[in-house]
């Protein structure tokens, strides 16, 4: 079973890279994030012509998170929205059962500039995330959360291109690798890490200074598995060249493999 996180970057502007990327990887679960369209603006004729179907969670211009399944197949909706703040209005989590697991999809806050209400809201979207983290947990359920998380988890090059260059950004600062280890250390493996535990491994590539080209990239596209999924994980991996493609995102599909 293969489940994919995959930041779109636009989901109009990247149809045609998404169809293709349904039409040549079939994957069971995958999870998009800023999809950038309210709901009613979702192409879902496209996805349903591709053979799929699924859950969105939009917002116009920003954010914006879904998660797709083959339409024999669809997913069990559970949640839409992170609890814990009633007044947060940003389209970031969607949560849903497909075939016995537990699937987010999530799109934290970037957090850029540090030291702003930005930096801030990140910091409690992450304290948040790890509460129902807990919750998820609780219920002893393989549980897969993925997505991009905004955090690069080392200064480590396997993990990103330039620790120096990236000293000042949100992504790298201590408080935002704390929180992510705070929900990580909860019981859940970082499944890339778990396949992978050493060698570059790099997920997004900014679209500036020839970052493809130059491979200046980094890691911040992440699938958490709990116990119950990291005892049936097979593999996990980066479809790379989807990055390489003509008007392609700036994130690559990353996914994992797990058996059942």
């Amino acid at each position: 079973m293969k489940i994919v996180t995959y930041n779109l970057n636009g989901i109009r502007a990247r149809l045609p890279r998404l169809v293709e990327y349904l039409d040549e990887q079939k994957p069971d679960v995958l999870c998009l994030q800023e999809i950038k369209c309210d709901d009613d603006a979702f192409p879902i004729m496209d996805v349903r012509a591709a053979g799929y179907d699924g859950l969105w969670h939009g917002q116009k211009g920003f954010n914006g998170v879904a998660i797709l399944t083959p339409a024999a197949a669809p997913p069990t909706p559970r949640r839409v929205g992170l609890p814990g703040d009633p007044d947060d209005t940003h389209s970031r989590y969607l949560e849903a059962e497909v075939n016995g697991i537990v699937v987010a999809s999530l799109y934290l806050p970037n957090g850029n500039p540090v030291g702003t209400e930005k930096f801030a809201y990140k910091l409690a979207w992450m304290d948040r995330l790890r509460a129902h983290a807990q919750e998820l947990l609780a219920e002893e359920k393989p549980t897969i959360l993925a997505g991009d998380w905004n955090v690069i988890p080392t200064d480590d090059p396997d993990d990103v291109f330039s620790a120096r260059a990236m000293a000042h950004d949100a992504l790298m600062q201590p408080e935002s690798r704390q929180a992510f280890r705070r929900i990580l250390n909860l019981g859940f493996t970082d499944a890339i890490r778990a396949r992978t535990p050493e060698g570059q491994v790099y997920t997004f590539w900014d679209y500036t200074a020839g970052c493809w080209q130059r491979d200046a990239g980094f890691r911040i596209d992440h699938l958490l598995l709990s116990a119950q999924a990291a005892d049936r994980l097979f593999d996990a991996g980066v479809d790379k060249d989807y990055r390489g493609r003509e008007k392609a995102s700036d994130h690559a599909p990353t996914w994992v493999e797990i058996e059942g």
